[in-house]
């Protein structure tokens, strides 16, 4: 009996440690059996860079590129280290050294080829409203001349054809100015009247001899300051009047256009800074070398890339400033500055003045006769016989003038365009590109090369590192791009040509502005000097509200510059030509605008050191 409790006891004591040791076994066992486990589960989605992971293969990027003439040989069939790279992920490759750099090259190709294609309608509105503009204002200077040619040859008859060159030689100084490469047009209208006057106050007096020196005595008086004589009565001030404003207006307009128009085609060509080439590398060229060449960039990042590079090198903010001056100064060609009025009362003006030098013969000889002398009688066999009455007396009126004028009252030109029509259409296609600079990186990031769709954001892209979402903000305004987290401080900075450019476009805008309130800054320039001791500070400024044909607002006088002759006109005393004191009013080329030398150095320097 003694036996049976230890009997128990040590079966007992058996079971427990059997329990024991099975519990200890499994304790062992449960971290390999949860490592199995884990292993068995899935994991979460793919991170930023673990699409290569997944796949780890340059098959697609070798067809790409293979595709485009990349030699197979430079492209690894797997991926490989990325140390090598200089602006693309250095993880993992597709690309070597010298693939990288060609990619560089292409895509910053890729990336100016679409700015160009998206301004190319820009670059073509601007040229071609420049040469029908210019078209016209050329036609209606030459339909002006014929004009003048057949009425006066109607009117004078012989005695025109005789001193038809004096008119030619009118036309021929204003095209000049036109062109930017003759005299100032002040200097041109005095001249002419000076000529005009050698020649017809000697047919008044047939029976005197005039000799050069009388002639000289005789244009001198005529520019007199005080002008107490005006032998053409107030024709040569009304005529100076239309005609100055409306050719500096049309000069000024036709600078305007072609300056835009060059401004435009080298801002839309311009080159990447190194920043922005490495960026736009960023954006379209490193998904071939992570090996994922299907997968779009994102369109927020391609925002910030296509923002930071074009706003530090396009034209906003002065390209509004430059659309609102030449609209301004158009609304002015076809109103109170009209060329197209201006060009056909050159011969009414002209006819004017010679109506009073007939009416007022014996005032305006009297006058002559008593400051410069009694001239010399001609001798009995060498009088000139006296022109024909009926050519003497067949001038044309103002009344004739008036019917000649209504019966070409709104003529058009070769283009099949009147001036207004020219306005109009300029008009209606400014408005169309006055947000141009500012929804050009829209117009790029729309091309389904440049990022994906934006119906299509939700979507995994590109982000710069691998695949995700852009979560960066997008920086759109200009003046914020110093937040932009795709760009340095050094990469938004214009550069030298980008000042440049738009300080041609600025100096366009106020020379435009000007012409539109009646003022010609290069005869500014010159006279500033002259107007400021005067007191006047008019130069070439006139009301608004004065139209062609009507009363004019006269500026106050200026002082002329006494006239000098050139002898080698020949016969007849030569040529007037007037003191420039060796300087001349435009003396411009026909490049561009021009601006005096030290007001180009001082805004260039301006320019040039100043913040962008």
């Amino acid at each position: 009996m003694p036996l049976g409790p230890a009997i128990v006891r040590g079966v007992q004591f058996s079971e427990d440690t059997l329990c024991r040791t099975r519990a200890a076994a499994a304790m062992f066992a449960l971290p390999s059996l949860l490592l199995l486990l884990l292993s068995l589960c899935p994991g979460p989605g793919p991170g930023p860079g673990s699409e290569a992971k997944v796949t780890r293969s340059c098959t697609e990027t070798r067809q790409v590129l293979g595709a485009r003439g990349y030699s197979l040989s430079l492209l690894p069939p797997a991926v490989i280290s990325g140390e090598h790279l200089r602006i693309c992920p250095q993880e993992y490759t597709c690309c070597s050294s010298e693939i990288e750099q060609r990619l560089t090259w292409e895509t910053e190709a890729t990336f100016r080829g679409l700015v160009e294609e998206s301004g190319s309608f820009l670059v073509h509105t601007l040229a071609a409203r420049h040469r029908k503009f210019d078209e016209v204002f050329r036609e209606m200077l030459s339909s002006s001349e014929h004009s003048l040619a057949l009425l006066f040859h109607r009117s004078y008859g012989h005695l025109y054809s005789q001193h038809a060159p004096v008119f030619t030689g009118l036309f021929s100084r204003l095209r000049d100015y036109y062109e930017r490469s003759g005299e100032g047009l002040e200097d041109a209208l005095v001249d002419f009247w000076a000529q005009l006057l050698e020649k017809m106050f000697p047919l008044l007096h047939p029976h005197y001899i005039f000799s050069p020196d009388y002639l000289f005595c005789l244009t001198r008086l005529a520019s007199s300051p005080d002008d107490s004589l005006k032998p053409f009565g107030e024709a040569p001030r009304r005529l100076r009047l239309q005609i100055t404003r409306a050719l500096v207006a049309a000069r000024a307009f036709i600078q305007g256009l072609e300056t835009g128009r060059d401004v435009v085609s080298e801002t839309l060509k311009m080159p990447l800074s190194e920043g922005c080439r490495q960026a736009v590398m960023r954006l379209t060229g490193c998904p071939l070398c992570r090996g994922v060449p299907s997968l779009p960039p994102c369109r927020g990042f391609c925002l910030n890339v296509a923002h930071g590079c074009l706003s530090s090198q396009g034209l906003d903010p002065d390209w509004g400033a430059y659309l609102d001056g030449l609209l301004f100064l158009a609304e002015k060609l076809q109103g109170p500055f009209s060329f197209e009025l201006a060009a056909q009362s050159i011969g009414v003006k002209i006819s004017e003045g010679l109506v009073y030098l007939q009416e007022n013969s014996a005032v305006v000889s009297a006058q002559v006769f008593r400051e410069c002398g009694n001239p010399q009688r001609a001798p009995s066999r060498a009088r000139r016989a006296p022109a024909p009455r009926e050519e003497v007396s067949r001038l044309w009126t103002p009344a004739a003038a008036g019917a000649a004028g209504t019966e070409e009252e709104r003529p058009t030109t070769a283009a099949g365009t009147s001036l207004n029509r020219l306005v109009w259409e300029l008009r209606d296609r400014l408005g169309r590109v006055r947000g141009f600079w500012a929804g050009l990186a829209l117009t790029v990031c729309a091309n389904p090369r440049m990022a994906a769709d934006i119906s299509q954001e939700a979507a995994p892209c590109w982000t710069g590192a691998g695949r995700g979402r852009y979560l960066s903000p997008v920086v759109a305004s200009s003046l914020e791009q110093l937040e932009n987290p795709e760009l340095d401080r050094e990469s938004l900075r214009s550069d030298v040509q980008t000042r440049r450019r738009r300080l041609q476009l600025r100096l366009a805008t106020t020379r435009m502005r000007a012409a539109a309130l009646g003022r010609d800054m290069e005869l500014e320039d010159w006279d500033e000097e002259e107007e400021d001791a005067s007191g006047s500070g008019e130069g070439q400024h006139y009301a608004d509200d004065w139209m062609a044909g009507a009363a004019a607002v006269a500026p106050p006088a200026r002082l002329p510059r006494p006239p000098r002759r050139d002898t080698s006109g020949g016969k007849g005393g030569g040529v007037l030509v007037r003191h420039n004191q060796g300087r001349s009013r435009t003396g411009g080329t026909s490049v561009g605008f021009h601006t005096q030398p030290i007001l180009i150095l001082f805004l260039s320097a301006l320019a040039l050191l100043g913040p962008r």
